[in-house]
Formats: C-alpha cells, structure tokens, sequence
C-alpha cells in the first residue's frame, strides 16, 4: 500500500516509515498540514496516517478538506490528546481510526491492516488474470499452481498491473505510484524490473509475456 505520513516530529515518522517499508509499503512523509493537502491531492494515497497538531494546516482541518474534497484514503490520526471529545472530533471530522501516542509499531501495523480489510468490500480479496493468482493477504502469488518468488518491488509492480488490468501504464505513471518521491529512480529501473517480472513467469510456465509493451507509451496486461 501507498502511505503518506503527515507528522512534523522526526522522531516519530522517520521509524514509522522505516518500519513500514519493511512490511513493503511505499511510504512519504510531509511535516506540516499544508504540504500534506497538497500531496495528498494527487489520489496516490491508501492510507493517510495524520497527526493532530501540525503546523501551517492542522490535522482536523486537513481532514475535513479531504473529506469535503471526497477523497478515498483512509485516514489514521496519531495524536498525544487522549481524551474522548479529542477522539469524538476526530473521528467526525472524518478519520476512520484513531492511536494515541506513544503507540506499540506492532499496534499501529494491526490498525493498518484492519483499515486495509474495509477497502475489500470494494477491490476482490483475490486477483486473478489468466492462471495468475495473487492473495494481497498473504503476498502470495501463483501462476498455473507454481508459487512465484518475487522481489517487493516485482510484487507491487504486478499488483499494480492486475488492479488496472484493461489501463495502459505508463512508465511515468509506475513511478509515481510505486516509488517514494525522495527516492531517485529512472526509467530503466521499470524496464529491468519487468524483465525480471516476465522471466519468473515463463518459468513458472508462462508461453506468452504476461506483461506487453505498448510501443512509446508502457505497458499493460496481456488480454485474455
């Protein structure tokens, strides 16, 4: 999942986000509420994990303008204010959850996954293109029954793909969605990443590309 991290005390983002990534989440932080709207206009965000006092924007307000601005993202407050009026603002506000601080990172990841279980009402709980499998449960992912052992970038690269199974993805578009904005990636590294896709696949026995290119432009799932 993409999550945007909007907290200005360093000390609590930058280990959050470090524990995430290693769940395989793409992570950004912002430090203050104004950069946090503006980040997250862009729709790339599943979940939003906010804190309540920020500069230049505070979090209720931010969360209200997402909400007025009918944004999808699930939004997580972290905050050291723990009585229940705090709670009840923020959640009417528009949160769909709410930790107080200091929190367990264990705690935090089980309150991730059980927002990320409320978004299955509306995206499969399993994807399936062709004889490809892939469980966003268990990160698992199968083609023809053979169990295919992917990078965590191959992993959110193919996922990506079966979610958008009739879009033509962009290179751009790939980036922009799969790689944190502070990290400085190119071009060749989506090229060689699909390559790596497409050779596991043909020996996991698959006959065709799984994953064509569309001349000038990117790529897309090969139609079944």
């Amino acid at each position: 999942m993409r999550i945007l991290i909007v907290e200005d005390d360093d000390r609590i983002a930058k280990p959050l986000a470090e524990y995430l990534r290693r769940q395989h989440h793409i992570v950004d932080i912002t430090n203050d509420g104004l950069e946090g709207w503006e980040w997250s206009k862009s729709g790339l965000y599943e979940i939003i994990l906010l804190d309540l006092m920020l500069p230049k924007l505070d979090g209720i307000t931010l969360c209200q303008r997402l909400r007025a601005a009918s944004s999808n993202a699930l939004i997580l407050m972290l905050t050291a204010r723990d009585t229940t009026g705090d709670k009840i603002i923020g959640l009417d506000a528009g949160a769909d959850d709410y930790l107080i601080k200091p929190f367990d990172l264990k705690e935090l990841a089980a309150r991730i996954r059980a927002l990320a279980r409320r978004s299955q009402e509306i995206r499969p709980p399993i994807l399936i293109h062709g004889e490809m499998q892939l469980n966003p449960a268990t990160q698992q992912v199968t083609y023809a029954g053979n169990t295919l052992s992917l990078t965590p970038k191959e992993y959110m690269i193919l996922e990506y793909f079966l979610r958008n199974p009739n879009q033509v993805l962009t290179r751009s578009a790939i980036l922009d969605k799969l790689w944190e904005f502070d990290k400085s990636s190119g071009e060749q590294t989506i090229k060689t990443h699909i390559t790596n896709l497409r050779n596991k696949l043909r020996a996991a026995g698959s006959s065709e590309d799984f994953i064509e290119s569309i001349y000038g432009i990117g790529y897309r799932l090969c139609q079944k």
